[in-house]
């Protein structure tokens, strides 16, 4: 009761031991018997575990307080006045005190709330048109579903075709890019409930409200009161989509799955929408490096006696915590067995459970999007935490189990002088771009086209049974990674002046574990997000070996570097407006975004955000574009360099790191802890490495041969990373395992086409 920490029985003799304090308050909590016919809610967002979500049917309790006394748990009742005031006190202070479960419930997130259209209040209203009360048609096709209605003018037009040729023909859109006229509402969603009504402002490109839509309305005539819903607004159809095809596969719903428990087969509690989280942990937990590091050579009371007086801001502890919970078996259970209860036949594989609260709440402390409710990237989750993990084991970075993942890239690049240049770099993933083209099923493509476009033609859509998606093999998506590259508007120090160069890539060494990203979301013509429907053939063993880089060859010439004061220091690397716009539209920071495309040297888009997904934690990627270096590089602070002497630091890399942080202390920390291969001796600009460096930036790394085998799938459910649900397949004891959330159980089709990211692992050779 000194320190507000929390223990279970088990465990809190461990801290009277470490720090004397006798007084605990216990708090016990007793499930509420539900009913078991209670009726499930429909869904409203697609998000789980909160409010309108998809209900996970969290279990309520009733709470009993004591007061125990250690070491031999003598236990007095609460609320007792016989209690000092003292005691009283700092109970009602434990129990006001917000956990990190009460701080996630401050935090929840139900939806973003549709804004008020800029449009309504003036919005201008033409014509004589007066709209019956059904009936309606497209005025310029046949479509009689999906119809908006134009409040400007009153005309009554379909809505955007869809990827798979459902929905309408676009002729509500191409009437206000014609007019100009801005908002319109989805005939079918209005009711008396007019907050209900889809909405949309072409202006705006978003679903918006209408303050004055009953006004708006009866212009044309219509009496909303007595109107009946007949329509799935946006945001429902969305979810219907997704709630189908997508989340029944990946989920293998509808399918007798065997429930399976024991050590390695824990489930995670879904916190609210943290299924990236539980995914990624569940694969990441599953490789021999993590179980060694923080569960097999690692106690927890090894890890709780060396953890500082918090062990909840402790990464060390936390992992240990996770670790065994995972990976003990001691809370792979059934929901109904913890109770002490006779389980009852067990008909689905949910189990009791983990709700890693505090170990969210660690990792998502340096990260504000993470401490959200809201659903998050399990790419960006993934590096993020790799990154924390490599931070808590800079002091002895052979202990580190995220190097299992690190891998180097080679760059070459050929000028068209014939000199090349080399850039290497690390990485955690392989981001392989998906070659439609490549695709094995043409013939299959072009007959669904065909009777696609047939039924568009005759008004009808096209059923999801129908549908045929493009099965794009692996190896054409790792060909496209080591494919030559153009490289337009490069600048060459060879001949001082831009050029285009053609640009190769491969590997400097190979990881213990592979991890591929398919890069599904891509931009369409208009910079609009889509998530590319297409099937990837996955075998269960690759061969990498033909992708490793080659290095410097005999004959070859290296650009010269530019040297200060010369013409290319004049000419300083400009961001191109076209990537930055890009990934502007797609919601990332115009700063960040500048700084990306400089950084892959205007490659392209893909590029630039497989670099900002790496550098968005970054301690200077808010810092302005410098264009003038060399005077950060004149001026170091020596009593900064001394200072990060006095921390450990070679004075040589010190001084490196201040100049590449702009003389800011905790950023040149940052920087040595990201670059700890970085030699004393390379004195140079970060950024260029034409020429090769003393210490190899993959010195120490992991390395074998290229052959692997796929061993976890993280798979997505969604048109967007940011909404939807995240399901993880993990190859353990000879078979594949779902593990979604909290149901884990044995899996009889695992989507190895659907995934999002693949971890293979390598086989000994």
């Amino acid at each position: 009761m000194n320190t507000f920490l929390a223990f279970g029985k088990g465990y809190v003799v461990w801290n009277y031991e470490k720090t004397g304090n006798p007084v605990y308050l216990h708090i016990k909590q007793t499930k509420k018997l539900v009913p078991e016919d209670r009726p499930s809610k429909k869904p409203t967002l697609l998000a789980i575990g909160i409010d309108g979500g998809f209900d996970n049917n969290e279990p309520e309790y009733e709470e009993t307080h004591s007061i125990v006394i250690l070491p031999n748990y003598v236990a007095l009742p609460f609320p007792s006045v016989e209690l000092p005031e003292k005691v009283r006190l700092a109970v009602d202070a434990i129990l006001m005190a917000e956990g990190a479960e009460r701080k996630e419930q401050v935090a929840a997130w139900t939806a973003d709330k549709k804004q008020i259209s800029a449009y309504a209040m003036e919005l201008r209203q033409i014509g004589s048109v007066v709209v019956p009360p059904s009936g309606w048609k497209c005025t310029k096709c046949d479509k009689t579903e999906n119809l908006w209605l134009n409040l400007t003018d009153g005309m009554i037009l379909c809505g955007r075709r869809n990827w798979d040729g459902t929905g309408g023909n676009n002729h509500a859109i191409e009437h206000y890019k014609e007019t100009g006229y801005p908002l319109a509402v989805k005939l079918g969603t209005i009711t008396a409930d007019l907050e209900a009504a889809d909405v949309f402002s072409y202006p705006e490109d978003d679903s918006v409200v209408d303050p004055l839509l009953a006004q708006h309305l009866a212009y044309f005539g219509i009496d909303f009161s007595s109107l009946q819903k007949t329509e799935m607004t946006t945001a429902e159809r969305e979810l219907d989509q997704n709630t189908n095809f997508d989340w029944n596969r990946i989920q293998e719903s509808g399918q007798e799955v065997e429930p399976i428990y024991g050590p390695g087969y824990t489930g995670l509690v879904n916190l609210g929408n943290s299924c990236y989280m539980a995914a990624t942990m569940q694969v990441v937990f599953s490789t021999h490096s993590f179980c060694r590091r923080y569960y097999m050579n690692q106690s927890l009371k090894m890890a709780f006696e060396t953890a500082p007086a918090d062990p909840t801001v402790d990464l060390n502890m936390q992992l240990t915590k996770l670790g065994h919970g995972l990976l003990s078996g001691k809370y792979s259970v059934p929901a109904s067995e913890k109770d002490g209860t006779a389980a009852p036949v067990i008909t689905d594989a949910k189990q009791e459970g983990l709700p890693p609260r505090m170990f969210k709440a660690l990792i998502a402390a340096s990260h504000p999007e993470f401490s959200t409710m809201r659903q998050q990237d399990a790419l960006e989750y993934f590096l993020h935490f790799l990154d924390q993990v490599e931070r808590s084991n800079a002091v002895k970075p052979e202990l580190d189990p995220s190097r299992s993942f690190k891998f180097g890239v080679e760059e070459r690049i050929l000028c068209s002088s014939g000199k090349v240049a080399y850039n290497k770099r690390l990485d955690y993933i392989l981001s392989l771009n998906i070659p439609l083209h490549e695709a094995t099923n043409k013939e299959e493509l072009e007959a669904f086209h065909k009777i696609k476009a047939e039924k568009i033609s005759e008004g009808k859509d096209v059923s999801s049974d129908e549908i045929v998606r493009p099965r794009v093999p692996l190896e054409a998506c790792l060909a496209s990674f080591a494919a030559p590259e153009e490289i337009p508007e490069f600048y060459s120090t060879a001949l001082k002046a831009k050029t285009t160069a053609i640009k190769t890539a491969g590997l400097t060494s190979f990881p213990d574990y592979l991890v591929l990203h398919m890069r599904k979301f891509v931009m369409e013509a208009g910079w609009v997000p889509k998530k590319l429907d297409v099937y990837i053939d996955v075998p269960d063993i690759i061969d990498i070996s033909h992708m490793r880089s080659k290095g410097i060859q005999p004959g070859e010439e290296l650009l010269p570097e530019s040297a200060p004061g010369s013409e290319v220091e004049s000419s300083q690397p400009v961001a191109n407006e076209e990537i930055v716009a890009q990934l502007v539209s797609m919601g990332f920071n115009q700063l960040h975004c500048q700084k990306a495309a400089i950084n892959t040297l205007n490659t392209g888009v893909e590029e630039a955000m497989n670099w900002l997904l790496s550098h968005m934690d970054d301690p200077d990627i808010d810092a302005p574009i410098c264009h003038g270096a060399q005077g950060a590089e004149a001026s170091v602070d020596q009593s900064k360099v001394d200072t990060l002497i006095s921390f450990g630091f070679q004075e040589e890399i010190a001084r490196m790191a201040l100049k590449a942080s702009g003389g800011d202390i905790e950023k040149a920390t940052d920087w040595i802890f990201n670059n700890p291969n970085t030699s004393a001796s390379s004195d140079m600009d970060t950024t260029t490495s034409s020429g090769s460096v003393p210490t190899p930036v993959d010195a120490g790394l992991p390395d074998g041969g290229g052959r692997y085998r796929l061993f976890g799938i993280v798979s997505h459910i969604g048109t967007s990373t940011q909404c939807g649900h995240y399901v993880a397949h993990i190859l353990k004891d000879g078979r594949w395992v779902i593990f979604n959330d909290n149901k884990v159980g044995a899996s009889i089709n695992p989507p190895k086409d659907m995934g999002y990211l693949y971890f293979f692992e390598r086989i000994a050779s």
